[in-house]
């Protein structure tokens, strides 16, 4: 992984102001985010790059997503406490780094680059998983498409389906597109023969 830059950024800490707090705040300056505090419920859509929660008094709607759904952006969770039901919060809000407090100020940058690099993660495999479902879903189409060509053609399913993958390959297709095409007949098969 490419180590991210966080300058121009805009970084949210969502926490009550005290002394700790603007010492992080000057830390996510000098690392070159726009940061802004406040300790009020993040609204929905709020444009933000990260936010920063307190952990230790933080309550469920104060980040707009619901508990232990994804969160949608990266989530660094300030925590001085110890207790199971603060961390399990955190992991509930979608944190994906934790600053103990009082926080130290070389904590602060790993924790950032752990959260934005957690946050990628799972949006990749999100991602990956969306297109695996998608394929599944037109595993049926391909094979509606194997038997159609088959039937056609007058040859067995092997040889259809080789057929269907020259297609795909010819045309610079999925093979699910191509299964698509040939059962909509948006691609003529070659006669028999």
């Amino acid at each position: 992984m490419i180590t991210p830059n966080l300058v121009g950024r805009r970084a949210l800490v969502l926490h009550r102001p005290d002394e700790a707090i603007a010492r992080l705040e000057r830390q996510l300056r000098l690392i070159g985010l726009d940061v802004e505090q406040r300790w009020a419920p993040m609204p929905a859509g709020e444009t933000l790059d990260i936010v920063l929660v307190d952990a230790d008094q933080g309550w469920n709607g104060l980040l707009p997503w619901a508990p232990g759904s994804a969160a949608a952006l990266p989530v660094v969770a300030l925590l001085g406490s110890e207790a199971p039901g603060r961390v399990a919060w955190a992991i509930d809000q979608g944190a994906g780094a934790i600053i103990a407090k009082p926080v130290a100020a070389a904590a602060v940058y790993p924790a950032l680059v752990l959260a934005l690099h957690a946050f990628a993660a799972r949006l990749e495999t999100e991602r990956k998983i969306d297109r695996l479902n998608e394929r599944l879903r037109m595993r049926a189409v391909v094979a509606r498409a194997v038997e159609a060509i088959a039937l056609r053609q007058g040859i067995d399913e092997e040889a259809a389906y080789g057929q269907l993958r020259d297609i795909a390959m010819n045309r610079r297709l999925s093979l699910e597109q191509a299964a698509a095409a040939v059962l909509a007949r948006r691609h003529m098969l070659p006669e028999v023969g």
